[in-house]
């Protein structure tokens, strides 16, 4: 009879140190990003539906000047207007895009500008998870974050959610406050043209005044409330609003 070869095992193939290394560092770089990406997933989903208690730049300031005003208000407790209002200010087409505004970043490319064409969302994830501090990792993160915020979040909710976390003046964050120390008043009770003059005020906090505008900030609020009312009856602010 004939003897059956016997195949002989092979020997497991040695991995170099160095094939080594790069093995390890690939896996621990995938768990990394794995990491990343579910603590985004997890700090996003979390502020959908609990509020923001402060951010970053609210707690700096809170530091310097020994405190801050800040006073949550649900947007259903606003004056409709003042939503439209912000919106008309800073991104009237908030409710055609989801988190870029392509349109107006090939604008600011095409005329050289060097002004930013950051949507609402892009500054409610700069304001809430990030630092006001410009740097090419904060826009990178601002990129990765908006995208995920615009899936979870509903548009509504990031209106209110900037509403209530936006600098009105030095120390006084949200329109909770804002209202109470310009008009002594609250939001629900907001006319047309104070809304407005809220807006007005929003890319320079510091140094314009809601309660006592200059000619510059009432010309803004000016054109702020007639933006607020086209884009309630073009129907751009459907998707905020009840």
């Amino acid at each position: 009879m004939a003897r059956r070869a016997v195949k002989k095992k092979k020997s497991p193939r040695r991995v170099g140190p160095v094939r080594a290394a790069r093995l390890f560092v690939r896996r621990w770089a995938l768990r990394g990003l794995l990491a990343f990406v579910a603590l985004i997933c997890l700090m996003v989903s979390l502020y959908a539906v609990v509020n923001p208690p402060t951010t970053l730049y609210m707690a700096s300031e809170s530091s310097r000047l020994g405190g801050v005003a800040h006073d949550w208000v649900d947007i259903d407790d606003m004056a409709p207007v003042m939503a439209r209002s912000v919106v008309a200010a800073e991104d009237a087409n908030y409710c055609l895009h989801w988190g870029f505004d392509m349109d107006a970043i090939r604008q600011v490319i095409e005329e050289g500008e060097t002004r930013g064409a950051s949507t609402l969302s892009q500054q409610v994830v700069k304001n809430v998870y990030l630092w006001p501090a410009r740097s090419w990792l904060r826009k990178a993160l601002e990129a990765i974050i908006t995208p995920v915020m615009e899936l979870v979040w509903t548009k509504r909710r990031i209106v209110e959610v900037y509403l209530n976390v936006a600098e009105f003046d030095e120390g006084v964050f949200g329109v909770g406050a804002a209202t109470d120390h310009y008009f002594g008043k609250s939001p629900a009770d907001l006319t047309a043209t104070e809304a407005a003059r809220l807006a007005a005020i929003l890319p320079s906090p510091k140094t314009r005044s809601a309660s006592r505008p200059g000619q510059f900030t009432q010309r803004r609020a000016a054109s702020i409330a007639d933006g607020a009312e086209t884009i309630r009856r073009d129907g751009r602010a459907d998707c905020f609003e009840d």
